[in-house]
């Protein structure tokens, strides 16, 4: 079986917002006071209470706040279900040797989003039906396929979404015996085996004017919290971080189906984009390029389709030479191959691709063997 998140836009009317609005805090609530409750009885007796003690313990509240009758008790369950997650991500960074990040308290408007786990939702041609809440337009845009498994909510700046989590059987395509290697970059998007190259967009380097044109009207008017023109300014600064978001989800989605449905197998590189990030001269460059998220998307959508995604070591790819193996070092400003050896000629980034092509195929001949 495999999964699918399916989003559509809800456009819930003044008092659906207000209910809305009111569910968020009344969950902040609850989400803090799980989070107090573990704090507290870790340190005075030196154990947490499990999710299924918090989640027994928030039906004993309901005779005594009034307000959780407000809210679907699925979604009161699931509080508990998010606090249990952000320890074990706690304890799990404690453990890895990280920087930790005690789980905080949710301030005002920080909660934005509700989880029907199990039930209390359908789906129409035109609306979606949520418990507690009513039936709400919506842009149903495609089916939900299989099944529902959950129903999410969220608010994101102004705007409202429903998302489905569901499970289904995808259909596999054909059998494809095509194979080619990946080379990413930041000249180009990503470098072909093939010599084809996909254009670098560069969404973030377009819209950085008007971001920082934005930016400069928020910060005269920042301080006056509560003022009209400081809730405009930030809705402009948030729109143009939401239309780079768009078209960075929309490129990379649209180029990883292109390649799945024209390759059976595609190597990629296993890049630390995290590390890539450290060096202040390229972090920007290497955010707008999303090269995490396009190797997600990727590796999802060839999964379901039955295609294979094979992510190599990327040590030394620019500097072998594809065709005798012979290595010689280049600076990043060289961008073309020259090998001293066989003298075969060829573009920097194409001959990075062939190298990942063949470590990949080593990789499955190995597994394979």
């Amino acid at each position: 079986m495999n999964k699918v998140g399916i989003k559509y836009r809800i456009y819930p009317n003044h008092a659906q917002q207000r209910t809305l609005n009111e569910t968020f805090a009344v969950c902040r609530d609850v989400y803090n006071s799980l989070v107090h409750e573990r704090t507290v009885c870790y340190e005075t007796k030196g154990k947490s209470p499990t999710v299924y003690q918090q989640q027994k313990a928030i039906t004993t509240w309901k005779p005594s706040h009034s307000e959780l009758a407000t809210v679907h008790s699925q979604v009161l369950q699931n509080i508990a279900v998010r606090v249990e997650l952000a320890f074990q991500a706690f304890f799990r960074r404690v453990k890895a040797g990280e920087e930790p990040g005690y789980p905080r308290l949710k301030g005002k408007g920080q909660y934005d989003s509700i989880t029907y786990p199990q039930g209390g939702y359908s789906v129409g041609e035109s609306t979606v039906t949520l418990s507690k809440i009513g039936q709400v337009k919506a842009k149903v845009h495609r089916l939900c396929p299989g099944t529902i498994k959950t129903c999410t909510v969220r608010k994101d700046g102004e705007k409202w979404y429903v998302c489905f989590s569901c499970e289904y059987e995808a259909e596999r395509l054909p059998k494809n015996i095509g194979s080619v290697g990946i080379d990413v970059g930041l000249k180009t998007f990503a470098t072909l085996s093939n010599g084809e190259f996909i254009e670098n967009p560069r969404f973030f380097r377009q819209e950085e004017k008007v971001l920082a044109k934005a930016q400069r009207k928020f910060d005269k008017v920042k301080n006056q919290h509560g003022s009209k023109e400081r809730k405009a300014a930030k809705k402009i600064v948030r729109r143009v971080h939401e239309r780079v978001k768009n078209h960075r989800h929309n490129f990379v989605h649209q180029q990883s189906r292109k390649l799945v449905n024209r390759f059976g197998v595609i190597a990629v590189e296993k890049l630390n984009v995290k590390n890539m990030l450290g060096n202040h001269c390229l972090a920007k460059s290497v955010s707008d390029a999303s090269w995490t998220q396009f190797r997600n998307a990727l590796t999802m959508k060839a999964e379901s389709a039955g295609r294979l995604v094979v992510a190599v070591n990327p040590a030394y790819t620019s500097q072998d030479c594809s065709a005798c193996g012979h290595r010689a070092k280049k600076k990043l400003s060289e961008r073309w191959h020259h090998c001293p050896m066989c003298g075969l000629v060829l573009d920097r980034d194409i001959n990075a691709a062939v190298n990942i092509l063949a470590l990949g195929q080593q990789c499955l001949a190995v597994a394979t063997a």
